[in-house]
């Protein structure tokens, strides 16, 4: 892993639009006009941090959310949309959902697959979860329409725990991250075609998520162009550790 040591760089209120740090889960701070300094991984650069985010942000989301691009591969691929389409089909796209998080939607939950799918939702499992972590054993299909959106939520600790994995297929997209509390701390991932995230602890409770509609769909103002997504979801057990539910969690 290439790493570089980035110091002065800029305060946030000299930054213009669209300049940022991108990391890829490397830990660490950035300067923020002290004499605090980061590490940031140069070889894949998946996150915009808007020009608002304080060094806190920086090192909570960059120690807290992964991309990992290319987890699976183009056969891979056809091969988990040719198990999940014929259910997906039965299905309309719907434009209300029970907390207004989703329009344009369809979605199931799978608990039986095929050998060889099973065996790509292991790989990516273990991946995403350590070993003693104790795993709903339902996976949730989510398609979301061309035009849909997943509007900003945090998922309700009611249901899943600290750790919430994603498997983009079809379409790259971005997910916009954004604090509960400090509203101007923004970070933008670019979420590209069979790349898998994984958002825990600090990333999962303390910022709210969603997915840029077709207008809105810019990564460090250059267009990404989305199509019909479909995410494989994977999550873990609510645990006694867990936050207590908020008005933003759905």
């Amino acid at each position: 892993m290439v790493r570089r040591l980035l110091k002065g760089f800029p305060p946030a209120e000299t930054r213009g639009p669209y300049t940022g740090i991108h990391t890829n889960g490397d830990k660490g701070l950035i300067d923020d006009g002290s004499d605090r300094i980061t590490f940031v991984d140069e070889k894949i650069e998946f996150f915009h941090f808007h020009p608002t985010c304080q060094a806190e942000t920086i090192t909570s989301v960059s120690s807290s959310f992964t991309v990992v691009p290319n987890m699976i591969t183009e056969a891979e691929e056809e091969m988990l949309m040719k198990e999940v389409e014929p259910h997906l089909k039965r299905l309309k796209y719907e434009f209300d959902h029970w907390d207004d998080a989703i329009h344009g939607f369809r979605e199931i939950e799978r608990s039986r697959w095929s050998q060889q799918v099973s065996s790509i939702l292991g790989r990516i499992r273990t991946t995403a979860f350590p070993d003693s972590c104790q795993q709903l054993p339902q996976t949730h299909v989510l398609d979301l329409a061309k035009s849909g959106v997943i509007k900003p939520h945090v998922d309700s600790v009611r249901f899943c725990g600290n750790i919430i994995s994603g498997l983009c297929l079809l379409s790259d997209a971005v997910m916009r991250l954004r604090h509960v509390e400090l509203k101007d701390q923004v970070v933008d991932v670019l979420v590209k075609r069979r790349s898998l995230y994984i958002m825990r602890d600090e990333a999962r409770y303390n910022f709210t998520h969603e997915i840029l509609g077709e207008e809105e769909s810019f990564f460090c103002g250059e267009a990404v162009e989305r199509g019909r997504r479909v995410s494989v979801i994977s999550r873990n057990q609510p645990t006694e550790e867990s936050p207590v539910d908020s008005a933003t969690q759905s």
